[in-house]
C-alpha cells in the first residue's frame, strides 16, 4: 500500500505546475477559495471518483483547510493504490505562507468554512438551549445535547454536525462539479 508522503506549503508551491491539485473540501468551501488550479473533488465523494484517480498518471497533492479531511482522503486513496500527497496545514497555511487562493468568478458568494459553520451552530444550540431552560429545565438537554456530540467528535475525529451542515445548499451550490471534475481528472 503506498505511504501517503506531506509536502510542505513552499514545496507544493514550487511544483504547483507538476502536481493535480485535489479540494476535498465542500463545493461552498472550495468556492470561498482554493489554491491555484485544484479541482473540488469532495471527500463524501471520493469513492465515486476512485475509478478516475486510478487511471490518472498525475501526481495528486490533496488539500482541504485544515490538512485533516486531506490526510482522511490520502488514507482512503492508499487503501485504493492511489499514492497521493497531503498540503501540510492546508489552505489556512497556504495563506498564512502568503499565497493567494483563486475564487471562481461569476459572483459565487464566498461560505464559511465547515469547521467555522460547526461553531456557529454548536454555539448557537447551546445558548438556545440555555435560554430556553430558563423557561423549562428540560430545554438545557439540548445544551446537554451538543456538548456531548462534541466530545463524541473530539473522541471519534468525526463530525456529524459537519456532515448534515456540508448537504445544506450554501454548501452545495453546484451540483454537476464533481462530473466536470472527473472529467477533467481524466485528461491529465
Amino acid at each position: 500500500m503506498p505511504t501517503p508522503r506531506r509536502l510542505g506549503v513552499d514545496q507544493a508551491r514550487a511544483r504547483l505546475s507538476e502536481l493535480t491539485v485535489v479540494d476535498v473540501r465542500t463545493p461552498g468551501e472550495y468556492a470561498s477559495g482554493h489554491v491555484p488550479g485544484a479541482l473540488n473533488v469532495p471527500l463524501d465523494q471520493l469513492e465515486r471518483a476512485l475509478p478516475t484517480l486510478k487511471g490518472s498518471d498525475a501526481e495528486l497533492l490533496v488539500v482541504c483547510r485544515s490538512g485533516v479531511r486531506s490526510q482522511k482522503a490520502c488514507a482512503l486513496l492508499a487503501e485504493h493504490g492511489v499514492t497521493a500527497a497531503d498540503l501540510t496545514g492546508g489552505t489556512n497555511a497556504w495563506t498564512a505562507g502568503g499565497h493567494e487562493l483563486h475564487r471562481p468568478s461569476g459572483g459565487v458568494r464566498a461560505t464559511w468554512a465547515m469547521e467555522r459553520q460547526v461553531r456557529f451552530t454548536a454555539g448557537a444550540l447551546v445558548l438556545v438551549g440555555l435560554g430556553l431552560g430558563l423557561l423549562h429545565p428540560a430545554w438545557q438537554l439540548l445544551s446537554a445535547g451538543v456538548a456531548g456530540g462534541l466530545v463524541v467528535s473530539a473522541l471519534t475525529d468525526t463530525c456529524g454536525m459537519a456532515a448534515i451542515l456540508s448537504r445544506l445548499p450554501h454548501n452545495r451550490p453546484r451540483a454537476t462539479d464533481l462530473d466536470a471534475t472527473l472529467a477533467a481528472l481524466g485528461t491529465r
